[in-house]
């Protein structure tokens, strides 16, 4: 986790990216138990990541993306990141847990989100904490609230 640009002390930042953390976290889970063969373990624990992927996708979009956007500002970026969101949902849905290239397709799939993240997580995050006034993040905090965090969810691991 970096400390440098201040984003963490925005709550729904700081949320986010703990949204990220937990959902490298329940890759590695998926990531281990495919490791050890145990591919029904696998697509029970990647049903659980790609619904609160996409809960946070939703949260992001409709939040921070949306207020950038509406800002005017990195608008480029908002949207390739979006594109991202739309690439990484349509890798989930290709998946074929009965398929024998299902662990290389997961692989992939991960390092994907991961270089995702970090982009948000070192881009767009940052940007937004110098960039939007009180009406972006007040989008940010409806968004927020109409789609709460799945950090509370029990059925995490």
């Amino acid at each position: 986790m970096c400390g440098h640009c201040g984003c963490h002390g925005v709550d729904s930042i700081r949320e986010l990216k703990d949204e990220h953390e937990a959902l490298i976290e329940e890759a590695d889970h998926v990531r281990q138990a495919l490791a050890v063969d145990d591919r029904p373990r696998a697509v029970e624990l990647m049903r659980h990541l790609v619904d609160h992927l996409d809960s946070h996708v939703r949260r992001e979009e409709k939040g921070i993306f949306t207020a950038m956007r509406e800002k005017g500002e990195f608008v480029e970026e908002v949207d390739a990141l979006e594109s991202e969101h739309l690439h990484l949902g349509a890798g989930v849905e290709e998946l074929d847990p009965g398929g024998r290239d299902f662990h290389v397709k997961v692989a992939a799939l991960f390092g994907e989100l991961e270089e995702h993240i970090e982009r948000e997580d070192l881009g767009i995050f940052p940007a937004s904490v110098v960039t939007l006034g009180a009406a972006g993040w007040e989008r940010v905090e409806q968004a927020h609230a109409d789609i709460p965090t799945f950090l509370t969810d029990r059925s995490r691991t």
